[in-house]
C-alpha cells in the first residue's frame, strides 16, 4: 500500500474523500483472486416494486457476531471474517481513522450486474455513517445525485484497488447508483465496511 493521500471530492453536503491507488495493481490482483474464491457469494432475494426478484449480483454480509444488518425488509446475519479481510480491515480502519465491524461483499459478475438508487441510511448504520469502499476488479461508474434540490448527476470512476470514504452527512443528502455498462465482460468486487452499534 502507498503513502495515504486523500483526495477531497466537492460535493456540497457530503464529506466525500478518495484514494486512486490505495492498493498496488498486484497486491489488488491477489485480494481479488483470494476473495473470489473465499466469500461464500450468495444471490439474495430483495423487494422492487411490491415483488421479490432475484439481486442483479452477488453479495454476502460478513461482520463480528450479532452485527445483523435489514435491508430490502430482509435480516441477514453475518459470516465470520475471512482471514485475508480481517488484515484487510485493519488497513482500512486506519486510513480512514474509523472502526469497522461489517462489511458487505457486492460481485457485480460482468456489466450486466447493476445497482440502483439508493442511500446507506439504515438506521442501525446511525446518522452520519462512515462508510469506506473499496473496490477490486474491473473500473465501473459511480454515480451520485442529491436527494432534494439539484438534479445534476455526479460521476466517479472507481478502478482497481481505489479507496473511497463517505462520511458526514453523505447519505442524509445524497443516493448513489452503480449502473449496468453494456460493454464490460470482466468482474468487479467490492467491499464496503461499516460499523453496526452492537
Amino acid at each position: 500500500m502507498g503513502e495515504v493521500a486523500w483526495q477531497p471530492l466537492p460535493l456540497a453536503g457530503a464529506e466525500l474523500a478518495i484514494i486512486e491507488r490505495w492498493l498496488a495493481p498486484d497486491e489488488a490482483d491477489a485480494l481479488l483472486d483470494r476473495l473470489l474464491a473465499s466469500i461464500p457469494w450468495e444471490n439474495h432475494r430483495i423487494r422492487m416494486f411490491g415483488r421479490e426478484v432475484a439481486s442483479p449480483r452477488l453479495s454476502c454480509w460478513i461482520g463480528d457476531p450479532g452485527a445483523s444488518y435489514v435491508y430490502s425488509r430482509t435480516r441477514f446475519e453475518p459470516h465470520p471474517w475471512p482471514d485475508v479481510l480481517l488484515d484487510l480491515r485493519a488497513r482500512v480502519e486506519q486510513a480512514c481513522g474509523a472502526r469497522f465491524n461489517s462489511v458487505l461483499a457486492n460481485l457485480y459478475r460482468d456489466g450486466n450486474d447493476a445497482m440502483g438508487w439508493h442511500s446507506d441510511d439504515e438506521p442501525e448504520l446511525g446518522a452520519r455513517p462512515v462508510i469506506a469502499s473499496v473496490s477490486l476488479g474491473e473500473t465501473r461508474r459511480f454515480l451520485l445525485r442529491a436527494r432534494a434540490g439539484d438534479t445534476r448527476t455526479h460521476e466517479l470512476h472507481l478502478a482497481h484497488g481505489c479507496l473511497l470514504r463517505m462520511a458526514g452527512d453523505t447519505q442524509r443528502h445524497y443516493r448513489h447508483a452503480l449502473p449496468r455498462m453494456a460493454r464490460v465482460s470482466a468482474p468487479r468486487l467490492n467491499l464496503t465496511f461499516r460499523h453496526i452499534p452492537l
